[in-house]
Parts: C-alpha cells; sequence; structure tokens
C-alpha cells in the first residue's frame, strides 16, 4: 500500500491482480449457453432498455440531430405504452443545452463525453476545461477517457491524478471512466485500469469509446465486473458498469445482464449501476420485447428511423 485518502487506503496498482485469460474466457462463454424463460426473458428485455444511453458522437452532428435522437428517446414505443424510457442521451459537450431542452422533464438524463474525446490526447487544463463546460450546460453525467499512452507508459499516478481531477471537476455529475479496453492490449491492463478508475474517485467504469475494436467483449466485461465486486469488498463502496461498442442484440445483452446478476448480484441490475453503450441495440431489443408478448415481428424501422 502506498497512499491513503480520506475514505480507503489506494494499492500499489502495479500489484493489481492477474488475470488468467483462458479461465476467463471459459467463464464468460458459461453465460451464453444459459437457458432464459421467455418470462424472464421478457422482463430482463425491459431492464436491458431501460439501462441503453442513446449516443451520437459524430463529427457531423449538428442541433437537428440531437434533436431527432432526443424525440426517438420518448417516442420509441408509442404504439406500447407502459415500457421504460431509455437511461440517456449521451452527446459532445457543445450538444448537452440542446439535448437538455429537448428532452424537458422526461426523466432521461443528460451525459457528455468530455476530456478530448475519444483520444484523450489533451493537456489536463484542457480536460479540465471540457469537463466543467459541459456540467454547466447541464450534463448529468460526464463520459471521460483515460490517457492511454500515459497508461501504458506505466505511468499510472499520472493517470489516477487525471481521474481524480475530473472527477472534482465534476460536481455533482457521475463520473464514468472509459478504460478503450481495444487499446490496453491484455486482460490485465484491463484489471489495472479498472482499479486505478475507481480508487481515483469513478462512479462508473466504461470499457469502450465504441471508435476501437475489440471494444465490449464478454472476457474484458467479466474482467471488469469482477474487479469491480473486490472493489465493493474492500471499501463497501457500489460502482456502475458500461459495456459500450459491439453489444447490438437483445440476446448479448441479456448474456451481459445474467452475467452481471451472478457476479455481483441483483443490486446492480438498475440503471444507476449499469448501462449499455448502444443506439442500436434499442430497437431489436423492442422488436424482441414484442416478439415474445405478442408473437410477431415488427421490422427494425417500426419504432423509430435514426
Amino acid at each position: 500500500m502506498v497512499a491513503t485518502n480520506t475514505t480507503h487506503t489506494i494499492p500499489d496498482f502495479s500489484l493489481s491482480a492477474r488475470i488468467d485469460q483462458v479461465g476467463v474466457e471459459e467463464r464468460a462463454k458459461r453465460f451464453t449457453a444459459r437457458s432464459i424463460k421467455a418470462e424472464t426473458k421478457v422482463n430482463g428485455l425491459k431492464l436491458a432498455l431501460n439501462m441503453i444511453d442513446l449516443t451520437t458522437l459524430e463529427g457531423k452532428d449538428t442541433d437537428g440531430k440531437v434533436k431527432q435522437l432526443c424525440y426517438k428517446a420518448q417516442h420509441l414505443h408509442d404504439a406500447y405504452p407502459g415500457l421504460p424510457n431509455v437511461a440517456a442521451i449521451c452527446v459532445y459537450p457543445s450538444m448537452v443545452s440542446v439535448a437538455k431542452k429537448a428532452l424537458g422533464n422526461s426523466g432521461i438524463k443528460v451525459a457528455a463525453v468530455a476530456t478530448a474525446f475519444p483520444s484523450g490526447q489533451a493537456p489536463k487544463s484542457v480536460k479540465i476545461s471540457d469537463t466543467k463546460f459541459a456540467v454547466a450546460q447541464g450534463a448529468d453525467e460526464i463520459d471521460m477517457v483515460i490517457s492511454r499512452g500515459k497508461f501504458l507508459s506505466g505511468e499510472y499516478n499520472f493517470v489516477f491524478d487525471e481521474i481524480a481531477m475530473i472527477k472534482e471537476a465534476c460536481g455533482a455529475a457521475r463520473l464514468k471512466v472509459i478504460l478503450e479496453t481495444g487499446e490496453l492490449c491484455t486482460l490485465d491492463n484491463v484489471r489495472k485500469a479498472s482499479d486505478i478508475a475507481m480508487y481515483a474517485g469513478a462512479d462508473f467504469i466504461k470499457t469502450s469509446t465504441g471508435k476501437i475494436q475489440p471494444a465490449a467483449t464478454m472476457q474484458v466485461t467479466y474482467t471488469m465486473l469482477l474487479a469491480i465486486k473486490d472493489y465493493f469488498e474492500a471499501t463497501g463502496k457500489m460502482i456502475g458498469m458500461k459495456p459500450a461498442g459491439g453489444i447490438s442484440t437483445s440476446k448479448l445483452a441479456l448474456h451481459n445482464l445474467v452475467m452481471v446478476n451472478e457476479i455481483l448480484g441483483a443490486n446492480w441490475l438498475h440503471n444507476e449501476w449499469f448501462r449499455f453503450g448502444a443506439s442500436s441495440l434499442a430497437n431489436d431489443v423492442l422488436m424482441q420485447i414484442l416478439k415474445l408478448e405478442t408473437g410477431s415481428y415488427q421490422s427494425p424501422n417500426y419504432f423509430t428511423l435514426d
């Protein structure tokens, strides 16, 4: 142990738990073989729908496109009332005020990517300014990216300090820390980066920006869930999880929820503690819910057009 903050001892991150990659692959694969009863599947799909962060993060984003996404979030299933809303809309800081106004009193949160997303290649002062601007515009949540170059160079204290500074800049907004696992190369690095993020103040840890593949694989998510479990056992503090990138089917979403339930327990099966960063997932989830409840499929664009 090398340092102490106000609540708990901060470990030496060079000593983070080593990962048995073959073992993780085998255990993660087992979750994909589980049989789920129809009623449980419907409940799971409704839960998944309520955990989705609808996202638009492109250079060509406009006010109109963000407004359209916000409309989609509020009218996904007008023909079938009673289904839950998605959890949040995720946009660039410059679009936060547009999204906030468009969502009104819907209860859907606004998340903003910050800290020079997706590369993270900017001075700390720029990242802090980016974060404070998003919060001032009304962001409920901040999705930051870690400095992968510094991490891979072994500068763990730099990464820790940067996350801690962004957490302070967030104020009341919750902080999701994106590891960009596709650039971390090994599950050992995924575990180490997860530990750093949590001890530095993350409210959520998140796999990916969605710009790099591979992204939210079952093996990566499994590794991060175990890190959350160990952190909770050590500190008593719950940390959220957000797999992002590559989860486009209801089947894969359900596999993830089964894994969360078995590793972390039912307390994490709520959008306060688990999210999907997967805009394309919403229509597939709706299609599967209606198939199970009505016996017939609707077309992929029946609900909304992106």
